[in-house]
C-alpha cells in the first residue's frame, strides 16, 4: 500500500481533531487580547511554539503507528491460513469488537471449507466405489457375449442364424465397449485432483502405447467400416502410461465418433505436424471426419464445452477433452489441435523432453 494512500487516509480521518486543536489555540488567543494583559500575545506565543512543537512530534509518531498498522491489515489480505493469528492487539472497545466479527467469520470459513472437503472426499469416494462396482457387471457381460459365441459355433446353427447372431453380438460389444469408457472417464475424472499422488514416470514407448490403445478400440474400428492406417515410429518419453493411454484412447474415440466415412491416421511428426521417419517427438492422429468449427477450436478444452459438434450429437459431456489437457499440462506434455470443418482433425500431441 503506497504511503501517499495512508497519508491521505490519516488527514481525512484526523481533520476534525486537528481543526479543533487550532480552534483551542485560537480562543485561547482572544481570551488573552480581551483582557489586555501586558505582553500577553507575544508571552503565549512561547506556549503556542511549544504546543506545535509537541504536536507535530504527536502526529508523525501517530501517523507512522497508522501507517504500521495499515501495512500490517493489508499484509493479512494475503496470509488467509493465519490470519487470525497475526491480528494486532486491540487498543480499544470498538476495535476489539471488530476483531471479534473477522475471528467468527474465519471460524464460519473454516467450517465451511472443511465440510466442504468432507462431502468432495465422500463423493469422490462414492464415485470411484460406483464405477469399480460397475466394472463387475461390465466383466459379467463380457463373459456371456463369449459364452454366448462359443455356443453359437458348437450348436452348428445354420449360417444365416449364425450370421444374425454374430452382428447382435458384435453391436452388444460395441454398446459394452462404450459403457466401460464412460465409467473410465468417470474415474479418471474423479482422480483428477489426486493426479500428482497417482502418477509414475519411467521412461515409455510411446508407439507401443498407441498400439495398446488401437487393440483396445479394434472392436469399434471393426465395426465403423472406416479405413486405417498407423505408420511406425520411434518416440520415447519419460511420462506417466496410464495417464497417456488415457489421453491417447480419447482422441481416438473422439476420431471414430465423429467420422462417419475415409478413415483414421496415426503417425510420428515433427513439432509442425508434418510426417516424420524413424525417431519423432510428437504423435499425429488425423481423420477425416466433421471438423471443429473455426470458432469452436480455443475452447474445445475447457470444462464443460460442447460446442456445436457436441450440441448435435446431444450426448457430449465436454468432460473428455478438459480431461486430456489438464493430464498433458501435468505431465508437461502439449496438445495442439487443427481442424477444418468439414474437411477432417488432426490432433498433435507432444512428448519432447526439455533439455538440460
Amino acid at each position: 500500500m503506497p504511503n501517499k494512500e495512508i497519508f491521505k487516509s490519516y488527514i481525512k480521518e484526523k481533520i476534525f481533531h486537528v481543526i479543533f486543536y487550532g480552534a483551542g489555540i485560537l480562543i485561547l488567543f482572544v481570551l488573552a487580547s480581551l483582557y489586555h494583559y501586558d505582553n500577553a500575545v507575544r508571552n503565549m506565543s512561547y506556549g503556542l511554539f511549544l504546543i506545535l512543537f509537541f504536536g507535530v512530534i504527536h502526529g508523525i509518531y501517530d501517523f507512522l503507528r497508522y501507517r504500521d498498522k495499515c501495512m500490517k491489515l493489508k499484509e493479512l489480505v494475503f496470509h488467509t491460513e493465519e490470519r487470525d493469528l497475526c491480528l494486532q492487539v486491540p487498543v480499544n472497545l470498538p476495535e476489539k469488537i471488530y476483531q471479534e466479527i473477522i475471528l467468527a467469520k474465519e471460524e464460519e470459513k473454516r467450517q465451511l471449507v472443511t465440510e466442504f472437503d468432507i462431502r468432495k472426499k465422500d463423493m469422490a469416494d462414492y464415485y470411484t466405489m460406483w464405477i469399480h462396482q460397475i466394472k463387475t457387471p461390465i466383466a459379467a457381460m463380457h463373459l456371456l457375449l463369449e459364452d454366448d459365441k462359443k455356443t453359437q459355433q458348437r450348436e452348428g446353427q445354420e449360417f444365416l442364424d449364425g450370421q444374425f447372431g454374430q452382428q447382435t453380438n458384435r453391436l452388444a460389444a460395441e454398446e459394452l465397449f462404450k459403457i466401460e469408457q464412460y465409467a473410465e472417464m468417470a474415474l479418471h475424472y474423479a482422480r483428477l485432483d489426486s493426479l500428482s499422488s497417482d502418477l509414475s514416470f519411467k521412461e515409455q514407448d510411446v508407439y507401443e502405447m498407441v498400439k495398446q490403445a488401437v487393440k483396445k478400440y479394434a472392436v469399434l474400428f471393426i465395426g465403423s467400416g472406416l479405413s486405417f492406417s498407423m505408420e511406425e515410429f520411434s518416440c520415447k518419453a519419460v511420462t506417466d502410461e496410464k495417464w497417456v493411454t488415457f489421453v491417447l484412447e480419447q482422441f481416438l474415440s473422439n476420431a471414430l465418433k465423429y467420422t462417419k466415412a475415409g478413415g483414421i491416421a496415426i503417425y510420428g511428426a515433427d513439432e509442425l505436424g508434418e510426417k516424420k521417419a524413424g525417431k519423432a517427438d510428437y504423435v499425429v492422429i488425423e481423420d477425416t471426419g466433421i471438423g471443429i468449427q473455426k470458432e469452436d477450436i480455443p475452447r474445445i478444452f475447457e470444462r464443460g464445452f460442447t460446442g456445436c459438434n457436441g450440441r448435435m450429437d446431444k450426448k457430449s459431456t465436454g468432460i473428455g477433452l478438459y480431461l486430456c489437457r489438464q493430464i498433458m499440462d501435468r505431465l508437461s506434455h502439449t496438445i495442439f489441435v487443427e481442424s477444418e470443418e468439414g474437411k477432417g482433425t488432426k490432433v498433435i500431441l507432444g512428448f519432447a523432453q526439455e533439455k538440460v
